[in-house]
């Protein structure tokens, strides 16, 4: 039989961690992040500096949702201290892209020629910024920021024709934590 597992997150000094039932709530300089994270026999509990996840059931998918629900409390409160950054590097040799955004949208134009733009949905209240051949998305949850560039990269996708040939298309090049 397994041991019971336990998980303890240490809070930054300017981040603020609350629990409500289920409902864990984490404030910073970034923003505010709310989340319901609730499993049967898995508790979380937030001090004044630190959040633990405890559960008392031996089962093994218990176990592994204290280490999802910490990996979760954990982006938040990177997220809302520092946030997060996609880079994403806009390659074409045939016609020039040009994307702008247009409020939750962004609306790739010119792609192979297309007279009709491609829309790109912008995630929760990640921003978008373009600079040059670069489309910068950023914002303080990890889901939504990395959702949205997806969303960018898979507008771009090409069908029915040689992807030797044509390489062109909006790439993830970097992402990670903090300013970018």
């Amino acid at each position: 039989m397994a041991q019971a597992k336990d998980k303890e997150i240490s809070i930054p000094a300017n981040v603020e961690v609350e629990v409500h039932n289920s409902v864990v709530k984490v404030t910073g300089p970034q923003g505010v992040l709310e989340r319901d994270l609730f499993y049967p026999s898995v508790e979380i509990r937030a001090d004044s500096n630190r959040v633990s996840i405890t559960t008392t059931s031996s089962k093994k998918a218990q176990q592994s949702i204290v280490g999802t629900y910490a990996s979760h409390i954990e982006n938040m409160i990177t997220g809302t201290n520092e946030g997060f950054y996609y880079k994403l590097k806009m390659v074409y040799s045939h016609f020039p892209i040009q994307v702008k955004v247009h409020g939750q949208n962004v609306a790739i134009e010119n792609f192979l020629g297309e007279r009709k733009p491609r829309v790109a949905r912008i995630i929760g209240v990640s921003t978008v910024t373009i600079q040059g051949d670069e489309v910068l998305v950023a914002g303080p949850n990890k889901e939504h920021v990395g959702q949205t560039a997806a969303n960018i990269e898979q507008a771009t996708r090409i069908k029915g024709r040689d992807p030797r040939v044509f390489q062109d298309g909006i790439y993830l090049t970097e992402k990670g934590a903090g300013g970018g």
